[in-house]
């Protein structure tokens, strides 16, 4: 086995542990060592391939990131019209509310943790960011194929990525509460009628 394979089973390892122990006790809870620990590696090996436990935490959200986006961009390319695809990208979000499930608490006191560290805050809200051009892209493909009013498209963009962290928290928050699927699902259609094109 090569070194470098060494070296992405390592990182594999760490982030592998990382999140089992985050998920059982908590981001706040969680220690380096227990990290350590629990992979199998020296601090050292740690903090070769990690700066620190917040850079460890980063990875594993946009390593859950890269998979929604995958799914977003399937439902995107797969849709014969920009609405037809937003809709389509709404019925992702049962299988989001179900990834996050148990995990608000771990998000929530990374948050917080970050605040204090402009650096870690900066990464962690470059995602809504991203998602917000996304987004705005999308809208103005919808503008360019006639299918959305002229719009601010920045603004629309604004409006989706807060209702779908919205109805993301609610989910979250009280998972029994509703069929969020479905709630996600309503409430883009009714986003859409105000922002598609009405037909003479």
């Amino acid at each position: 086995m090569g070194q470098q394979q060494r070296g992405e089973e390592t990182r594999s390892r760490i982030l592998d542990a990382a999140a089992e122990r985050f998920a059982q006790h908590g981001y706040a809870a969680t220690s380096v060592m227990e990290i350590c620990q629990r992979a199998r590696v020296t601090k050292g090996a740690f903090y070769h391939h990690f700066p620190s436990k917040q850079t460890v935490f980063l990875e594993l959200l946009n390593r859950w990131l890269l998979g929604l986006d995958e799914r977003l961009a399937e439902a995107r390319a797969k849709a014969s019209s920009v609405p037809e695809g937003i809709l389509s990208m709404a019925d992702q979000a049962q299988h989001v509310f179900n990834m996050a499930e148990g995990q608000l608490a771990i998000f929530l006191e990374f948050w917080i943790e970050a605040g204090h560290d402009p650096a870690i805050w900066q990464a962690t809200i470059a995602p809504y960011r991203r998602y917000r051009d996304f987004f705005s892209n999308i809208v103005r493909a919808g503008i360019a194929e006639g299918t959305l009013r002229q719009i601010d498209p920045e603004m629309a963009a604004q409006v989706i990525v807060s209702l779908a962290a919205g109805l993301m928290l609610q989910g979250v928050f009280d998972p029994k509460g509703a069929d969020w699927g479905q709630v996600a699902r309503q409430s883009i259609q009714m986003l859409l009628e105000g922002l598609e094109r009405k037909r003479a």
